[in-house]
């Protein structure tokens, strides 16, 4: 036996746009009183929802419960820019791939996961959150066009399909001459992630109890596992943990789990002039050739940019830190749509990525019976729906061959000791942004 109590607990401060443009939700159903449950997980974002999903298909006539700090769709999971990529997408490295032979593994299992959110979206109804429109990676310099190319061939060495653009085949589909030339995958889903994950949440909640504003603040792993929040106590036989960088907050991983948040603005609606002005499509996805560059959606009537990463090992941002990046922000939209003018933000947000140093996943069985799925290397949408699925899988013993692809998996490895993780890991999000350039 063993106890975890909580240092922290999740609280993401502002409302991320894709949360503020949903109709307000039903009130939330806060765990209250002495509970047991058959399944108990922890986290009610991609890999939470997608593990409870699984059970519900694995052991129908088992009671799962799910329990999160916050509003489903509040936090993590709804706070990304909606990219479900099924390609290599290494944050860390300068054009987005690794090893062949890693990257085929990676696409296969992407793809798998991709393949049980379409089912979900099928199944519940939520076609409008989740569309299979691809995505743009867009080079504003030359330098840009390079690693786009080194990409392309990377692309052609696994057999993966794609299209490469010119400026003007840009400025058709973004209305902007900000782009000098690009690539499109045709295999990524854009999704609306907070009106995904709710409406996942709520389909779900027919045969499923999700509970939210249920903040754990400690944990007791043992024969019966006993999960504790300020007003309740449950207990379960099997417990699955998808709380991504927050496993540390228990203890599980110190000094192995790098906390960085990445900040997002969107704009206004804007009026019908103000489109035709625009140009381009209503509908796009568009990702910088440097990783570290600034990620653009369009979404009918509104325009996301997202940019800037900073190092926060305490696992949370403020308002100040959100208004100060959202100034760059607005220098990157200006720089990409300056027709449109000074252009009001509604929404600004910062959201909480967790990686690891040798960009290796948390998964697996961590004490008897304890399941953990996280650590999603800023691919929480698509890996924490499939790490999700797959800690499920390997909870209920199926025979998934996919759990043993993802048991082979490195775990992550420590960090650099201090004071060379606070004073390096800044120092490096800076190089790395400088490098973008004028693709930030």
């Amino acid at each position: 036996m063993s106890d975890h109590a909580a240092v922290r607990t999740p609280a993401d401060t502002s409302l991320s746009g894709w949360y503020g443009i949903l109709p307000p939700p039903k009130a939330p159903e806060v765990l209250r009183g002495r509970h047991k449950a058959d399944w108990l997980i922890v986290g009610a974002g991609f890999a939470g929802l997608a593990a409870a999903r699984r059970l519900s298909q694995l052991v129908p006539n088992e009671r799962i419960v799910v329990v999160d700090a916050q509003r489903v769709g509040w936090g993590a999971a709804g706070r990304n820019s909606g990219f479900m990529i099924d390609l290599p997408h290494e944050l860390g490295g300068a054009h987005y791939g690794g090893s062949q032979d890693h990257d085929r593994k990676s696409i296969r299992m992407n793809r798998a996961a991709i393949e049980f959110s379409a089912s979900a979206a099928d199944e519940y109804g939520l076609q409008k959150f989740f569309v299979r429109a691809g995505k743009f990676h867009g080079a504003a310099t030359d330098h840009g066009i390079s690693v786009l190319h080194e990409f392309e061939e990377h692309l052609t060495g696994l057999g993966e399909p794609f299209e490469r653009l010119d400026a003007v085949q840009l400025k058709e589909i973004t209305g902007t001459d900000f782009f000098v030339g690009g690539t499109f995958t045709p295999g990524t889903v854009m999704a609306q992630p907070a009106g995904f994950i709710r409406g996942l949440a709520e389909g779900l909640s027919r045969g499923v109890s999700i509970f939210e504003n249920s903040p754990v603040i400690s944990l007791q792993t043992g024969k019966m596992h006993t999960v504790r929040t300020v007003e309740s106590e449950i207990t379960a036989p099997r417990l699955i943990l998808t709380v991504n960088g927050h496993l540390e907050s228990f203890g599980f991983f110190r000094k192995r789990l790098l906390h960085v948040f990445t900040y997002a603005s969107m704009t206004r609606p804007l009026s019908r002039t103000e489109q035709a002005l625009l140009g381009g499509e209503p509908h796009w996805g568009l990702i910088p050739a440097d990783p570290m560059g600034s990620t653009i959606r369009r979404i009918g009537d509104r325009i996301l940019v997202r940019n800037t990463f900073t190092y926060n090992p305490d696992m949370s941002t403020s308002e100040k830190q959100i208004r100060r990046i959202g100034a760059a922000h607005d220098r990157s939209f200006h720089a990409r749509f300056p027709m449109l003018g000074e252009m009001p933000m509604e929404f600004r947000w910062g959201g909480h990525l967790c990686l690891s140093l040798n960009s290796a996943p948390v998964f697996g069985e961590i004490e008897d019976r304890v399941f953990v799925a996280g650590c999603c290397n800023g691919l929480g949408t698509v890996q924490g729906t499939l790490y999700g699925m797959l800690a499920a899988d390997l909870a209920a013993g199926s025979n998934e061959p996919t759990v043993t692809d993802a048991l082979n998996e490195p775990g992550p490895v420590r960090l650099y000791p201090e004071p060379l993780m606070s004073i390096g890991a800044p120092l490096k999000l800076w190089a790395m942004q400088k490098r973008a350039g004028r693709e930030l």
